[in-house]
């Protein structure tokens, strides 16, 4: 008899069904998997036959066939331990009670017959969802957050012993994390009140957080771009419970820790930090600090010494907002929607421009430092700062706004944009159409727009970024229309002038 069980199989991020078609018969003792296995899937079998045989239903002479299907999906991990243990207890008759198609099964088998976490737990529980099942039979693991999924249920087991009391129909003990979603406040030693001077740069990081746009900070060593740049996240709301899941997947999926679940993430990578790492990739291809930035920050500092290939490789995660990476035998591609903070010095000493220090490059060396950068990812950066030193004497610190200040009129910005599309997002992704179809520009203002492109030989990418950066601004200022001012703004943050 064949007998077919659901599990979930992981494409990266991505969830798919994979049915587990098993069938027992008379024969020389053996299991056979097919449908793509790798080696850890492979090597089920002895786990399965190690767990069986602990509780007590040898497979002795029979011959045990299993298809995983889809048939053309490359299939990795243990995660179909339990879903394989499950088939051949129906197959083989141990197990009398129907298996709900619409239940799935998922977690690593020990020799005893446990039932162990898998990596990518997070993410197979939202690929369940998308797939409409409304079980998911998984181990109990405390270190992942209690979730809650309108129309699914989450049954946690410990054993290969607890699922089938669960299928006879039998009530289990619930089995709860300890970790709950709670939202935790911002802890940090940084605060916009205690930078001093750069109101002009304060106001810019504030557009950047309320509509999600990229930033690019120029200026010479010790000017407050580092400082200013790891401030930034006091002023961004928390993460909704889907981004947190978000989250959670990406760095379960990378092995990495995460110290926080509601408050975005801040990746920092060192420009000594290899693409792969960067970008994502390996063999079983991981997600890189893209990736793990996503729905927070990417600050890459020191820009320029950045290897030219690895800034290149930011082009696609930049305008599209994921990052695909193909392999001989998969491709995979995560999410990569993060806002982008750069910063970089004039030049490589560092002093180009200063009134205090005397620049010692060459022009050709000034040159051949800022082409680091290519045009197509100048391109894709929103707003483009100049800091310079500032006075310390005589500062007040009183008149400091602090970041909670900030934060507030950043949230109020985002539901202005949330209401306006309907979902969670921001001007910076939106498509262009819904930008401006519902409060398109008016004759004059598109007319300055052209006539500045055609001046300043403006990429159509950068017009539309200045119409995006206008229409945040906006929505600071509770405007329901684009206004002039608002795009005079956009264009002194894109160092357009008149």
């Amino acid at each position: 008899m064949s007998v077919k069980v659901t599990s979930i199989g992981l494409k990266g991020l991505e969830g798919y069904r994979v049915d587990v078609e098993v069938q027992v018969k008379e024969g020389f003792e053996s299991i056979v998997i097919v449908g793509l296995p790798d080696a850890s899937v492979k090597e089920s079998k002895e786990r399965v036959t190690a767990a069986l045989h602990t509780h007590g239903f040898p497979l002795v002479e029979k011959k045990v066939i299993i298809n995983l299907s889809p048939a053309e999906q490359k299939k990795n991990g243990p995660l179909f331990d339990l879903a394989i243990a499950i088939g051949i207890l129906k197959s083989g008759g141990f197990i009398q009670d129907t298996i709900p198609m619409d239940a799935g099964f998922i977690g690593a088998l020990s020799l005893d017959g446990t039932v162990h976490p898998v990596e990518g737990m997070i993410a197979a529980i939202l690929a369940a969802r998308k797939l409409r099942l409304k079980r998911l039979v998984l181990p109990f693991d405390p270190t992942i957050p209690r979730i809650e999924i309108d129309g699914l249920e989450l049954v946690y087991v410990e054993t290969l012993l607890d699922v089938m009391n669960l299928l006879a129909g039998q009530q289990l003990l619930p089995l709860l994390p300890e970790v709950e979603m709670i939202e935790e406040s911002m802890v940090t030693t940084r605060d916009f009140n205690q930078i001093i001077g750069h109101d002009f740069a304060k106001r810019a990081l504030e557009i950047a957080a309320s509509g999600g746009h990229y930033v690019l900070m120029d200026g010479p060593p010790g000017c407050g771009k580092s400082l200013l740049a790891e401030t930034f996240p006091t002023i961004l709301p928390s993460l909704s419970k889907e981004s947190q899941l978000e989250k959670i997947s990406l760095y379960q999926l990378a092995g990495a820790p995460y110290s926080s679940l509601t408050l975005p993430p801040y990746r920092h990578p060192h420009h000594s930090a290899s693409a792969v790492s960067i970008i994502g990739g390996g063999t079983n291809p991981k997600p890189g600090e893209v990736s793990l930035a996503h729905r927070g920050v990417l600050f890459l500092d020191e820009l320029g010494e950045f290897s030219k290939k690895t800034l290149d490789m930011l082009r696609q995660p930049l305008e599209n907002e994921k990052v695909t990476i193909s392999r001989i035998h998969s491709t995979v591609t995560y999410p990569a929607k993060f806002i982008f903070i750069a910063a970089m010095n004039p030049c490589p000493c560092g002093y180009l421009g200063s009134d205090n220090h005397y620049c010692t490059c060459s022009e050709k060396q000034i040159k051949a430092y800022k082409n680091r950068v290519s045009g197509p990812v100048l391109d894709r950066i929103d707003i483009l700062l100049t800091l310079k030193p500032v006075n310390l004497k005589g500062h007040d610190f009183s008149k400091n706004e602090p970041s909670e200040d900030l934060r507030k009129r950043v949230i109020a910005a985002r539901e202005r944009q949330y209401d306006r599309y309907g979902k969670e997002i921001c001007n910076s992704s939106v498509p262009f159409g819904q930008l401006i179809g519902s409060r398109p520009l008016t004759d004059s203002q598109q007319s300055r727009l052209q006539d500045l492109s055609m001046k300043h030989g403006l990429s159509n990418r950068v017009q539309i970024k200045l119409i995006r950066l206008a229409r945040t601004i906006s929505d600071m200022r509770g405007e329901q229309f684009i206004s002039d001012a608002a795009i005079e703004e956009a264009l002194n943050l894109r160092r357009i002038g008149k």
